[in-house]
């Protein structure tokens, strides 16, 4: 048992790692969740400014996009050209991708102010291409109702997720002292 404890120490090291990182964010996220009253932005601070900033590029793009409180749950309506399309929920703010990009990335941690830097470079990317994930798939909606399942479940998060696995590939390759222990 100890030799493979041994053997397999840089594997046991990041999963170990990668474990605590990520329970540690995700409770501090749930207690950010259970902690928001939703009474100035509602239903929380992310997903208020996030239903905000796809409202703001739907318009600069040309639609009649607002947003509001959803009156059954804690979410922001989605109507553009007074036609309700979809609902901006807390799985939409990104938080959680973050974390799981966030949790991977110290993970196989490198120099500390190379892994501060490209977890707050990645995460405002992610951010970034999320909303306007979001800004396109809305467009779909409205022009393509009939592909709701495919856009949804099927494009919208290979688009997000393949981007966090090329941004893990990249930090891998380039940053992490994985790489550095190998070379």
């Amino acid at each position: 048992m100890k030799e493979l404890v041994k053997k397999y120490k840089s594997v046991i090291k990041f999963i170990v790692t990668f474990l605590l990182v990520y329970a540690v964010l995700t409770f501090a996220y749930k207690l950010y969740l259970d902690y928001s009253d939703g009474s100035e932005y509602y239903p929380d601070y992310m997903t208020n400014l996030v239903a905000k900033q796809t409202e703001a590029l739907l318009n600069n793009f040309g639609y009649e996009a607002r947003i509001e409180r959803h009156p059954d749950e804690p979410s922001m309506k989605l109507i553009i050209n007074s036609k309700y399309l979809a609902r901006v929920v807390e799985g939409c703010n990104s938080l959680s991708v973050i974390i799981l990009f966030a949790s991977f990335v110290i993970a196989f941690a490198g120099k500390f102010k190379t892994t501060f830097f490209y977890i707050l470079a990645g995460s405002v990317l992610i951010y970034v291409v999320n909303l306007f994930r979001i800004v396109i798939l809305s467009i779909g909606l409205y022009h393509y109702p009939w592909r709701r399942e495919e856009l949804h479940t099927v494009i919208f998060p290979l688009i997000i997720y393949g981007m966090v696995f090329l941004l893990w590939m990249f930090w891998i390759n380039r940053f992490s002292s994985l790489k550095a222990a190998n070379e």
